[in-house]
């Protein structure tokens, strides 16, 4: 993320106002635009160079360049490293990757077998996503990835084998209601074990604590500067495990206001589609058309569900630990990544 590069003034947060939903909204869909995963290396450091210009006072005031150049650094690096994210870890590559899974799972006749390889695969992606973009103040060793990755696909594939040998023995629903509960299977099956993969993926997060951090006030933040240091080297106030369950637990909140819409719209929608005409004459069109459904509302469904909480997330230092108590920045407050 751009607060990571170096330079005495700090960059905006964002064009947009952080503080509203709406603006957090806007802020997120233009992170996960997919249009900045064709930025190669060469663009990111071309953006890198613009905004460390604005930082180090070359440049007077931001411009749409210099919007464009956070907004591609914003979404490839990560904001506690510095380092790229991995593409098809991204959250601007999210849909995409997570779309090959779900097309995978939507083949027809899967049987358990093939429904039990496509949810591994789906856990391994989401395994891959939640430890590229977790807080890495607290990181997770090999055999901790390890324990939380075969408990996450334990989980998931439980629950979708076990719902689907649960549909086709429900007699008393109409063959209507037990097609679109067979669509929602695989989803139910994501959703729950997608909550449950963020908890254990960043398990360690709760149990040793992340970083928190004053913030800091105008002032300070210009007698940062006159020493010639940037905000963002403020030194942490400790590691704080209530900040740790806050921050994993909204990022598993944010998971399932994600998954839950497009665990239903597609399915329902699809069903309506099906009862039509040209679909009759034409099935071969219908898995085509149902991802094509899944695509549209993951695009507009991703920022809604990230935006939920901000993912640099302010508290009162006195809600925290009690050696946090008096020791916040402006308005006693203090501040952690979240993560995404």
């Amino acid at each position: 993320m751009s607060s990571s590069l170096p330079g005495v003034r700090p960059l905006p947060d964002s064009q947009y106002d952080l503080s509203t939903y709406w603006g957090r909204v806007r802020h997120t869909a233009s992170i996960t635009d997919p249009r900045t995963l064709l930025v190669g290396s060469a663009g990111l450091t071309d953006a890198k160079n613009l905004l460390i210009a604005y930082k180090n006072g070359q440049i007077p005031h931001m411009t749409p360049d210099l919007w464009k150049a956070k907004k591609i650094v914003d979404s490839t690096l990560h904001p506690d490293t510095g380092e790229a994210v991995f593409l098809p870890f991204r959250m601007s590559c999210f849909v995409l990757s997570n779309l090959v899974v779900t097309a995978g799972m939507l083949t027809p006749g899967l049987g358990n077998r093939g429904t039990i390889a496509w949810q591994v695969a789906n856990q391994s992606l989401n395994v891959a996503i939640n430890y590229s973009n977790s807080n890495k103040s607290s990181p997770l060793s090999w055999s901790k990835i390890a324990q939380s990755y075969f408990l996450a696909v334990g989980a998931s594939c439980s629950v979708a084998v076990g719902l689907n040998s649960l549909v086709p023995r429900l007699k008393s629903i109409t063959p209507s209601t037990r097609l679109i509960l067979g669509r929602l299977v695989p989803f139910a099956a994501v959703a729950s074990a997608g909550a449950l993969n963020v908890f254990l993926m960043r398990g360690e997060e709760i149990r040793t604590g992340i970083d928190v951090f004053p913030v800091l006030s105008q002032k300070a933040r210009e007698a940062f500067a006159a020493q010639g240091k940037s905000p963002s080297e403020v030194e942490s106030l400790g590691k704080s495990q209530k900040a740790a369950t806050l921050a994993v637990g909204e990022t598993a909140v944010s998971r399932v206001l994600n998954s839950s819409p497009i665990m239903v719209i597609p399915a329902l929608a699809l069903v309506r589609f099906q009862r039509t005409e040209w679909l009759r004459k034409n099935p071969r069109w219908t898995t085509p058309l149902n991802l094509g459904l899944i695509l549209v509302t993951s695009y507009a469904v991703l920022p809604l569900a990230l935006a939920a909480f901000p993912q640099r997330q302010k508290v009162r230092a006195d809600s925290l630990e009690e050696r946090f108590h008096g020791r916040g920045g402006e308005g006693g407050l203090v501040e952690f990544n979240r993560g995404i």
